[in-house]
């Protein structure tokens, strides 16, 4: 395991000792080129990182699955994703579990996300939810760059404490931030902050309304305008669902909001199933792990 640590003399009192704990840096990048057909090109993992590539059907994408073999992120852990594809190339990024963030003694932890795409590429990028723990820190940011020709669909997904155990997310910190570029042109830049007094921020009518899961989608293509009325019928508004969408030139955003994790992954992996059945002609279906 790759592992950062500082010297302890033996001076130090234990109390010292207990708040420099071991911290991990997980690395993993991936990337693929077309020759005939999507290939591997490159791959580079450090522990708690793992990727994975499940066999799938013919008609399938290329799947990358990252498994994470810490079992979660403690305050200042560190973990940095790529996705590198080269011309032509078509491929899916995922993960093989929920990211559980404990609660933090003060350290941040931090995820980095890169996903990149030259000319002609499909790219999905489609991790499961992140589930914040009472007390957590984490800051995250997911940064695109795509040549013009390309497209990307990607999203996350949040959950605002261990619900089922009726736990909620009102101590702690998170900042989850979006850049993409086209053509190393910026087209949107988002950031959700949380912090200080998370409770009352989440249960304002103008923010979350007491909604305790969310998740955001996005597509990038230069036929973003034209694929807006067909993303809106797919999406299904409930009392217990909120969802919408909106286009800003080359890119369309859909939000999700639920008090039901579960109800929000039903309504988001259907949108997601579907829409990219309806606008790149792939199977309306999740990869496999989404579905056990």
């Amino acid at each position: 395991m790759q592992q950062k640590c500082a010297a302890i003399s033996p001076s130090e009192p234990t109390g010292q000792q207990a708040q420099r704990a071991i911290k991990v840096h997980g690395v993993a990048e991936v990337g693929f080129y077309h020759d005939e057909r999507t290939r591997l090109k490159h791959l580079y993992q450090t522990d708690p990182l793992r990727v994975l590539f499940p066999q799938v059907a013919g008609d399938e994408l290329p799947t990358a699955v990252i498994s994470s073999t810490s079992g979660g992120l403690v305050g200042g852990d560190q973990l940095g994703m790529r996705f590198t594809l080269a011309d032509n190339a078509k491929a899916l990024g995922t993960m093989q579990a929920a990211e559980k963030v404990y609660r933090s003694s003060g350290p941040d932890s931090c995820i980095e996300v890169e996903l990149t795409a030259a000319d002609n590429c499909w790219l999905e990028w489609l991790p499961q939810e992140t589930i914040l723990f009472e007390g957590a820190r984490l800051k995250r940011r997911t940064r695109v760059n795509l040549e013009k020709s390309s497209n990307l669909l990607a999203g996350e997904m949040l959950v605002l404490g261990r619900l089922a155990g009726g736990e909620k997310f009102s101590q702690g910190m998170l900042r989850d931030a979006w850049e993409v570029r086209v053509d190393n042109r910026l087209i949107w830049a988002d950031a959700l902050k949380l912090d200080s007094d998370i409770a009352r921020m989440i249960d304002r009518p103008a923010g979350f309304h007491g909604q305790r899961a969310c998740a955001t989608a996005i597509y990038v293509g230069s036929d973003a305008a034209q694929q807006l009325d067909g993303a809106r019928e797919l999406l299904a508004p409930t009392a217990e669902v909120r969802c919408g969408v909106t286009c800003l030139g080359e890119i369309l955003i859909c939000r999700w909001l639920a008090h039901d994790p579960l109800k929000l992954r039903q309504s988001y992996g259907h949108f997601w199933a579907s829409f990219r059945h309806q606008v790149a002609g792939l199977p309306a279906q999740l990869p496999r792990l989404w579905q056990i």
